[in-house]
Formats: structure tokens, C-alpha cells, sequence
């Protein structure tokens, strides 16, 4: 029974590949039509990007022939849609934007701002590489929320948002505490360092590396002052205890407390050389 049921759906399997085959070939639009929209419908109550797959090669041969007519409106943001749910989301941020701008008025507007707002969130890489798809996700999901303040996904872009602000402020961060871990092999790295960290506490004031900032800035301040010919070395030292005095104003008891007191007790020995 088993063997004969296996059978049974190989022959239903291979004729339908056939028709589907046959369609794709055809003329016939608006059987296309019909038939798309069925496997996009599967697709989604599925979940199989194979039906999505063969409901976008008939979109694309279908949805050219459908503009200006009434049916082109609902057609091309399933094909758009369709492209967000196989995960090309190049493509899907392209084809939501073609029908944000073919249908002004449509009901589906605001969901097409807000996939397309997400497709660049999705295109958006680990924090250590080009973020252009970064900031162009963060501008598309703040467009997004001044269209629709009031919209059905106005948390998820604001947490999406948030997510890509931090992503943006670890990379500023990290590159600034890649000038101080190389301090000690060029010293011009801690001044560099020490400028960066200063951009980063003034640009990004309610960031969460924002103790590690006046951490390493001054760290940066102390090892500088500590390498420096004499002539130049007290005055970098008050310095790094002005950096100091910031970080323990807003970290009374913050996570580098043990490291930063006891380079504070060797700048106040040094300083009494003078």
C-alpha cells in the first residue's frame, strides 16, 4: 500500500511539474495570473520557497503585461512580497519601492515601507565590514515611522532601529580602541585614540560603550603621558587625571575601577616628581 501511495504521488508530482512546465511556456496570462497567486497563497500557508520560487517565474513574466491595469496593483506587491520571503532582499527592497511610488495611494503602502525598511535591515552586515546598508536601513525604517507613526510595526522598526544605531556605534568604538590597543607600537596611536574616544562620547550620549569610552580614553591619556620625554609628560599626566575624574563622575563603581585606580596611584607618584 506504502509502495503504491509512493507511486501514486511521484505520477501527481510529475504532472503537475509538466503543467507547470507547459504554463511557463504558454501564452496564457491570465491562467499565469491565477496560477501564481495560488503558489504565492501556498507558499505563505506552507512556508516553501519552492512555491515561492515557481510563483515568482510567472511574476515575472506576467507582471510587465499587468501595469495600468487594476489587477497591477495587487500583482506587483505580491511579486515584491515575493522576493522578501525567498530572502532576496535586494531585489524585494527595489520592487517595494517601485510600488510605493506606481501606487501612492494603495492600502498595502505602509507594508511595503515597512518590508522594504526591513530588507536593508536584513541586507545590513556584521559590524566590522561597509555599513552603507546599515545607514540606508536606519534611514529607510525613520522614514518609515514619520509616514506611519501609528502604524502596525512601529516597535519592531524602533528595535530594529536601536539594533542598527548600536551596530554602528561598536564599530566607531572599536575602531577608536584599535588606536589604543596599537599605542604601544606607535605612539602617535594614543593621541589618536584620545580623539576618537572624545568624537564618540560627544557624538553618541546615550550609547551602552559609552564607559568603555572613557575607560580607554583614559588609558590612552595615561600610557601616552607615562612614554612621553620629561618636558611633556606632566602636563599629559593632569591630563589623564582630568580623564579620569570624568569617568569616575558618571561610574562611581563602574566595571574598570580596579585598573583605573591603580594607574591613578602611579600618575599621583609621578606627578610629585615635579
Amino acid at each position: 500500500m506504502k509502495k503504491a501511495l509512493l507511486i501514486v504521488g511521484v505520477l501527481l508530482l510529475t504532472v503537475s511539474c509538466g503543467e507547470y512546465q507547459k504554463l511557463l511556456k504558454s501564452d496564457e496570462t491570465g491562467k499565469k495570473y491565477t496560477a501564481a497567486e495560488q503558489l504565492y497563497d501556498e507558499g505563505k500557508a506552507e512556508d516553501s520557497n519552492k512555491k515561492f520560487r515557481k510563483a515568482l517565474r510567472l511574476f515575472e513574466q506576467i507582471v510587465p503585461k499587468y501595469r495600468g491595469k487594476p489587477q497591477g496593483e495587487k500583482l506587483s506587491f505580491l511579486f515584491a512580497d515575493t522576493y522578501f520571503e525567498l530572502g532576496d532582499y535586494y531585489n524585494a527592497s527595489y520592487q517595494f519601492e517601485r510600488f510605493s511610488q506606481s501606487y501612492p495611494k494603495s492600502q498595502k503602502l505602509e507594508e511595503a515601507a515597512y518590508k522594504k525598511a526591513k530588507s536593508f535591515y536584513e541586507l545590513s552586515p556584521r559590524y566590522d565590514i561597509d555599513q552603507t546598508d546599515t545607514r540606508k536601513a536606519i534611514t529607510e525604517l525613520q522614514s518609515y515611522l514619520n509616514a506611519f507613526p501609528q502604524g502596525d510595526h512601529v516597535e519592531q522598526a524602533n528595535e530594529m532601529a536601536t539594533e542598527l544605531r548600536v551596530k554602528l556605534e561598536k564599530k566607531e568604538f572599536e575602531i577608536a580602541k584599535q588606536y589604543h590597543l596599537t599605542g604601544e607600537a606607535r605612539s602617535g596611536n594614543y593621541r589618536a585614540a584620545i580623539t576618537s574616544f572624545n568624537n564618540f562620547l560627544s557624538e553618541n550620549p546615550g550609547s551602552p560603550f559609552r564607559e568603555g569610552a572613557y575607560y580607554y580614553r583614559f588609558d590612552s591619556a595615561y600610557r601616552l603621558a607615562i612614554n612621553s620625554f620629561r618636558d611633556l609628560m606632566e602636563e599629559r599626566l593632569k591630563t589623564a587625571m582630568e580623564y579620569y575624574k570624568d569617568y569616575k563622575k558618571y561610574y562611581p563603581e563602574g566595571e574598570y575601577t580596579e585598573p583605573i585606580e591603580a594607574s591613578v596611584e602611579e600618575i599621583q607618584s609621578r606627578l610629585q616628581n615635579f
